[in-house]
């Protein structure tokens, strides 16, 4: 049997149900067998399934399949002719075997840019979980390290020889060792058959190729299996999971039933609408109509900003507006890739809104964009020993003392030292005349950052060999951040801002989610923002290349859609900055947007005048204040529902004197400038123009 467990259908309440059923119809618990992808969701439902029997569910086994494997193979040692028993690596062992192996055959020395053992074992594990050749992985996901090719695949096969002399076992080689005991020792296939009557397994969309062949082994031709899963939520194929294992169900199990469940008790029908047509193109796929008894009259809005400059305030004011009918944390803001929600960083930051990030690391954390910052950190202050540190970082032979002494030789004028120095080392003459020449350039931020990252492109490429490509991007989106600025200090100043950590009396209620698609599996919230849907980053510039991956980014985006269960806001940004010839080009959207019916969403799209309008019914505007006043609107995010601002009554400053703002702390009335709305000058802030009921007069 197939369940089809549409997005927020109950899959899980579905195989803790069967298993209390089971059970109190007489099936002994031992006979019953739960295949998952993580210990913690096999014990959740037995956990369950014991409520629902008031105990009584001892003796199932239940967890992942390597898990069971590992069970298995200990039951039949030396069924496969290894010499006695196995032992079983984790992943530290077998990283550390792999660099043990590749020092033995003298690769990589000398050479810095040669895959890390973590990289090798990754590829290794890639090409056996998806059996497909070294090559071809290399090929379609790691172009930039073809030319260790013939390294990787000796070191793949002298690994190989190392386990089977030593009789060692890694993770993937427990599937691929259940596969052939189940296989190939017929007394373990019986014992398995006869004591495993009921088959169950979790999240089928997600196995791989032999973790599908092992089911069929355990079920046999007329065994009992069922499998639960969801077609359109396949979304791990760069572990190996291969959609068609869930596809071809009915054929790999003859006489196999087919069960939908099409009934979602999370998202409201106007969120249903617009994903049952997002999957209605899709090429290959298990029909399904998901509805629901939430009716309302909020359709999802798609949101045309006039470039991804200006969408990150255009999103942070869809933020504040969800915020004011939802807790900050049922709000979340999903994005295909880590580096993609860096200006909505900034931006929040500078607001002083609390974030929490999942998937992807924050932008100040990372280190490349450390790396390329610290050069114009050194142009706005010169005794910045810190950035000296990291600027001197990729050079040979300097380290913290050296680079301290040098420092202090620069400080202190002292040539004689300096003149030594760049004769022993050119690469530090190398980085002491491109600082001095960056001294005479432009001072603004985005020329400078173009040159700094000229310069580093080729430390970037040396220093992160593994996954340069992926840090490239995040330095894009770092030119496009620096291209919104004048002035270098407050370039700097704005993105140096740390995200605030929540105090230990505040709870996460004023914390908004921002998170990559693939962390948000499994998760909801009652608002969602999904930004960046243009091509080249949803779907992603490699997915284009072939059409089985732009299936896949359809299901992502799928997934991220069904994460909402009240309100959801796609954004489009209509140019995107081109960091190469510093002019903005023309965006395409994503091309699933543009196959949705009319009818499924409203438009809108971002003033030049700042501030969103409908497209399709008017122009009225969006309550909530412009992007470009979004500033004065900050203090809302805390706030756990409408109305609960300082001065609810929204009675304003009558007079100019003193006030205190949740967020800016206490501040001088300057100004009036507009009904409700006054210009205050707020110590170590600036100026801001804030509304009058966000305002508490002293």
């Amino acid at each position: 049997m197939l369940v089809i467990a549409g997005a927020g259908s109950g899959k899980t309440r579905t195989i803790v149900y069967r298993l209390a059923h089971l059970v109190r119809n007489g099936v002994a618990p031992e006979n019953i067998l739960l295949l998952t992808f993580t210990r913690k969701a096999a014990q959740e439902m037995q956990d369950r399934a014991e409520l629902l029997l008031e105990g009584g569910l001892a003796g199932v086994t239940g967890g992942t399949f390597h898990a069971f494997a590992f069970s298995m193979l200990r039951r039949f040692p030396g069924a496969l002719d290894e010499a006695g028993r196995v032992s079983i690596m984790d992943q530290g062992d077998a990283e550390n075997a792999l660099r043990d192996i590749k020092s033995d055959l003298g690769m990589g020395k000398g050479d810095r840019s040669f895959p890390k053992k973590s990289t090798l074992m990754g590829l290794i594990s890639k090409s056996r979980n998806k059996e497909l050749a070294l090559s071809a992985v290399l090929q379609n996901e790691a172009f930039h390290m073809l030319r260790y090719e013939g390294e990787i695949e000796q070191l793949a096969k002298a690994y190989a020889v190392f386990k089977k002399r030593h009789g060692l076992y890694d993770y993937d080689d427990l599937l691929f060792g259940l596969e052939r005991l189940l296989r190939d020792h017929e007394p373990a296939r019986d014992f398995a058959r006869s004591r495993f009557k009921y088959v169950m397994v979790d999240e089928f969309q997600d196995t791989n190729l032999v973790q599908a062949r092992i089911v069929k082994l355990l079920g046999g031709k007329s065994g009992n299996v069922m499998a639960v899963g969801d077609d359109a939520q396949s979304i791990y194929a760069f572990r190996g999971a291969n959609v068609h294992n869930i596809l071809s169900f009915e054929q790999m199990f003859d006489g196999a039933k087919l069960i939908r469940l099409e009934q979602n008790y999370r998202s409201t029908q106007p969120i249903l609408d617009l994903t049952n047509a997002l999957l209605e193109q899709a090429e290959l796929k298990i029909r399904k109509n998901l509805f629901t008894e939430r009716k309302d009259s909020h359709k999802p809005q798609m949101v045309r900003t006039i470039s991804d400059r200006s969408q990150a305030q255009a999103v942070v004011s869809k933020v504040l507006e969800f915020g004011r009918k939802f807790p900050l944390h049922e709000v979340a803001v999903l994005f295909r890739a880590g580096y993609q929600s860096y200006s909505l960083e900034v931006a929040l930051n500078k607001l002083g809104i609390r974030f929490q990030k999942f998937g992807g690391i924050r932008f100040t954390e990372a280190a490349h964009i450390r790396d390329a910052l610290s050069f114009l950190r050194l142009m706005q202050n010169p005794s910045d020993i810190p950035a000296w540190q990291r600027v001197f970082d990729h050079v040979k032979g300097v380290g913290p003392k050296t680079c301290a002494k040098i420092f202090a030789a620069v400080m202190d004028g002292d040539k004689k030292y300096l003149t030594a120095s760049c004769k022993r080392n050119p690469q530090v003459n190398e980085v002491l005349d491109f600082l001095d020449g960056l001294r005479t350039q432009d001072q603004r931020p985005s020329p400078l950052l173009g040159r700094v990252l000229e310069f580093y492109q080729p430390i970037l490429e040396k220093k992160f060999a593994d996954d340069y490509p992926r840090r490239q991007s995040g330095l894009e989106q770092l030119q496009r951040i620096a291209a919104g600025y004048e002035n270098l200090d407050g370039f700097l100043g704005d993105i140096s801002l740390e995200n605030p950590e929540p105090e230990k009396d505040t709870g996460k209620e004023d914390t908004l989610v921002l998170s990559t698609v693939h962390s948000a599996k499994g998760l909801e919230w009652s608002a969602v923002v999904i930004i960046d849907l243009v091509q080249d980053r949803f779907p992603s510039r490699h997915a284009l290349q072939r059409a089985e991956d732009l299936e896949e980014e359809r299901r992502l985006l799928y997934v991220a859609c069904t994460r909402a269960k009240d309100r959801l806001a796609l954004f489009v940004p209509s140019v995107i900055y081109n960091q190469y010839n510093g002019t903005s080009e023309p965006a395409l959207e994503s091309p699933f947007l543009s196959e949705l019916p009319l009818s499924t969403y409203e438009a809108w799209r971002e003033n030049y005048s700042g501030g969103l309008a409908r497209v399709d019914g008017g122009t009225t505007r969006t309550p909530e204040a412009p992007a470009s006043s979004v500033q004065s609107s900050t203090a809302k995010h805390s706030s756990k529902g409408a109305g609960t601002g300082p001065t609810a009554t929204g009675n304003g400053p009558t007079q100019l004197g003193y006030c205190r703002h949740k967020i800016f702390g206490r501040g001088k009335v300057i100004a009036t400038v507009g009904e409700g709305k006054f210009r205050i000058n707020f110590p170590g802030f600036g100026l801001k123009v804030i509304l009058a009921d966000y305002l508490e007069m002293e």
